[in-house]
């Protein structure tokens, strides 16, 4: 979030915590009009949708056919219709050479920002995401002229301490991740999946000192449901703002950019992050690997 010597405004973020039908890109598309004018109604700074939030997620065979170019004049229509406000959503990203991958995009004033492809692509268990998507290679903050500095994710990024630490040593002030995840491991009236995104997220807050917001989606597909419970999280590790579990939902959470400053002066863990030892240390390691791998083997080994 900008650092302004003036007394800076509580920002409104939308968590569009909905269920998009599989494989029904023009449905979807209305959808999210509807959607963002909503938002837009609640006076929203940025609105937020789940992974694959405009065609759903087990597509299998159907990637192709939803594939759209970050240029395509219907995703020009979406970012239109946001006006002055922030868009994040997620979409099958066509690109070049056929190259179909699961990406997530951040619109501001009517531009495209940003598109970070999924790096870390579940293929195991019931997903399967390797057979119809392209990995991305990069993960990269970028600056958003009202909330500052920004770092996106999908889904399986999350769960990854590298995607965490790039992002911390980009300095960014709010970690957004769109996720579709199917409720796993039902304990009572809690859904364990629920309870691991909510502890991630907090500790990411308070690690890289920066607001985190999940953003799931809900609905049924291929017999699994996906349980929503999007949720913010200040830079203290507090909820802001959490979503119903299970139904479709518009939640505003409001976020206090002095609250992002106030944190980092009490508890400086960016200031103080020491970076290069990390880029050096993972350089060894690196080294390591390479030498054990071109060292003779023996047979008894």
């Amino acid at each position: 979030m900008p650092h302004t010597t003036a007394p800076a405004r509580q920002l409104r973020v939308a968590l569009a915590q909905l269920a998009p039908r599989l494989g029904d890109l023009s449905r979807n598309l209305g959808t999210h009009l509807e959607w963002i004018d909503r938002a837009r109604q609640q006076d929203a700074d940025l609105i937020v949708f789940p992974e694959l939030s405009l065609t759903g997620y087990f597509l299998r065979d159907m990637v192709p056919d939803v594939a759209l170019a970050a240029t395509d004049p219907r995703i020009g229509q979406l970012v239109q219709r946001a006006g002055a406000a922030d868009l994040a959503l997620g979409f099958v990203e066509l690109a070049a050479g056929q190259r179909y991958y699961n990406s997530a995009l951040y619109a501001s004033a009517g531009q495209l920002l940003h598109v970070h492809r999924k790096v870390y692509l579940p293929t195991y268990g019931l997903f399967d995401e390797q057979r119809y998507f392209a990995a991305g290679h990069r993960i990269q903050a970028f600056d958003a002229p009202a909330l500052g500095r920004v770092g996106l994710l999908v889904c399986e990024d999350f769960w990854h301490l590298s995607a965490a630490t790039i992002l911390q040593a980009e300095e960014v002030d709010l970690l957004i991740c769109i996720a579709n995840s199917p409720g796993r491991g039902v304990q009572g009236p809690r859904i364990k999946t629920s309870d691991v995104y909510g502890h991630v997220a907090r500790t990411y807050a308070l690690l890289l000192g920066a607001v985190v917001l999940v953003v799931n989606r809900v609905g049924f597909e291929d017999g699994l449901c996906f349980w929503g419970g999007s949720l913010a999280v200040g830079p203290d590790g507090e909820l802001l703002a959490e979503a119903a579990q299970l139904d479709e939902s518009l939640t505003i959470a409001c976020l206090d950019p002095a609250e992002l400053r106030r944190q980092r002066i009490i508890t400086p863990l960016g200031r103080d992050e020491r970076l290069l030892l990390t880029i050096e240390e993972l350089q060894r390691i690196k080294r390591r690997s390479y030498e054990h791998e071109a060292a003779p083997r023996r047979f008894d080994d």
